[in-house]
């Protein structure tokens, strides 16, 4: 039987998975500061992850892979979860998700630079498109928008961008899952230091709502999600199913709209809409 399926199913379910994490981050920044969560949901995945690790008996990395794995960790363990959190301070989620939709363009670039590759015009004619789409739905919608909020969010697709190139290169000798874990594990110290050092000055009256937010962003954001994204890319190809992500913007602005009762203008949708077709054009030309 075909892997490709299944790629495409784990694929999918990866895509639904990170879809949460901006409104859980929205939930979770009403109530803890932005480093308590980022650090707490690194402490808390890290510890998962070395679970997996060490109960599986993986290989250990080289040394080699130690500088990779550090820009693994600024990207997708630390700079991501950080500047969305304090993104989301001052921006709804459903206006962070349009910023989404930049993710895989960010990432084909990263990888066009790292690997030398030579894209067409075509290439770049469409990330001017994306770009300039984001730019203006953020200028425009100033009832929503705040520029400390949307620069904060393009620093983390970039810095997003960067550590998933480069997680992609190191899969390859480690594998997928096993480099997000190693990257969590080699970020332990220093996020359990900064959690505790930042953690609530109380913890009673901190609700319900709270707690599921830094469990999801803890758990799922951060580690079940990268194992059904980076089996699904295993089984099916990353090219192919590399794609699904395009699909990240809507199922987020659904959350947005289902679980916080956030207003999804048509705007929004037009600009996301225009974002995913202009992120397909260019990694087809990529």
């Amino acid at each position: 039987m075909s892997l490709i399926p299944a790629g495409w199913g784990n694929g999918l379910l990866g895509v639904i998975i990170f879809s949460g994490s901006l409104p859980a981050t929205r939930v979770g920044v009403a109530v803890f500061s932005p480093m308590f969560l980022t650090s707490a949901r690194a402490a808390i995945a890290a510890v998962l992850g070395a679970a997996f690790l060490f109960g599986l008996r993986q290989a250990r990395p080289s040394r080699a892979d130690l500088l990779p794995l550090v820009i693994v960790s600024i990207g997708v363990v630390v700079g991501f979860p950080l500047f969305t959190a304090l993104a989301l301070q001052h921006i709804t989620s459903a206006h962070s998700i349009v910023y989404i939709g930049l993710l895989p363009l960010s990432t084909a670039m990263f990888g066009v630079l790292r690997g030398g590759e030579r894209p067409k015009p075509a290439f770049w004619s469409f990330s001017i498109i994306g770009a300039a789409t984001v730019a203006g739905f953020a200028l425009y919608n100033s009832d929503s928008a705040s520029v400390t909020g949307d620069l904060m969010m393009v620093a983390a697709i970039l810095l997003c961008g960067l550590g998933y190139a480069e997680g992609a290169t190191l899969s390859r000798r480690l594998g997928g899952w096993q480099v997000i874990s190693w990257a969590l594990l080699l970020s332990l110290p220093l996020m359990a230091v900064i959690a505790l050092a930042t953690q609530p000055v109380t913890w009673s009256g901190i609700a319900a709502p709270a707690w599921l937010a830094l469990a999801y962003v803890s758990v799922f954001s951060m580690l079940v999600g990268f194992i059904f994204w980076y089996r699904g890319l295993a089984q099916g190809g990353i090219a192919v199913v590399g794609q699904l992500q395009l699909l990240q913007p809507f199922f987020g602005l659904m959350l947005a709209a289902l679980l916080l009762n956030e207003t999804v203008a048509w705007g929004m949708i037009a600009s996301t809409a225009i974002v995913v077709l202009c992120v397909a054009g260019a990694k087809r030309f990529a």
